[in-house]
């Protein structure tokens, strides 16, 4: 699976900004996927999770309620919409897809397949 994350930007404290992540191949659609997003100097962290379906969605605490992960497997897309954004959200975001028909993957080493990385800059 080959994948490519778009719509990263500069926006101001309090913004909304949606992330597109497009796939190439057959199985995309069957693959969990992921948001996760590494700021300097820190590790990489899980930002949102879902399964192949759709069906199930997972946050950590600090973005529940601000982000919405989402997918369209006729168009082989991943989105994530992110809102009340805040300085400390400034990361590089990446979208990574999983083995096949696995329900939802929460750790960064259970994805085999990552995005180039799109650029998400909240200024204050």
């Amino acid at each position: 699976v080959q994948l490519q994350a778009y719509g990263g930007g500069l926006v101001q404290a309090g913004a909304s900004l949606r992330l597109s992540c497009v796939g190439s191949g057959e199985a995309f659609i069957s693959a969990a996927m992921g948001w996760f997003r590494q700021a300097p100097g820190k590790e990489r962290e899980l930002v949102a999770a879902i399964s192949w379906s759709g069906g199930g969605q997972e946050y950590p605490d600090e973005m529940k309620g601000r982000f919405t992960i989402s997918r369209n497997n006729a168009r082989n897309t991943m989105f994530l919409e992110m809102s009340s954004l805040k300085p400390e959200d400034t990361a590089i975001y990446y979208c990574a897809a999983g083995p096949p028909y696995t329900r939802i993957l929460l750790t960064a080493d259970q994805y085999q397949f990552w995005g180039q990385g799109t650029l998400v800059t909240v200024s204050s």
